[in-house]
């Protein structure tokens, strides 16, 4: 059985989202670009909700 990434609920990710240029949520976002649980949350989200998330964190991997 395979466990979901828990990407939606991170407290890292909450830690960028109030605080980005914090030490924990400059950390997130530079995993975010090799986090293979990122990359499964993220490849299976819908295109708008790709779309939103590639403009609030500046994210351009994983362009369709």
């Amino acid at each position: 059985m395979k466990k979901e990434p828990s990407c939606a609920s991170c407290p890292m990710r909450k830690k960028y989202d109030t605080a980005p240029r914090s030490l924990v949520g400059r950390f997130w976002r530079w995993h975010i670009n090799f986090c293979p649980g990122w990359k499964a949350y993220f490849t299976a989200l819908t295109s708008e909700e790709k779309e939103q998330l590639r403009k609030q964190y500046h994210f351009t991997k994983y362009s369709e």
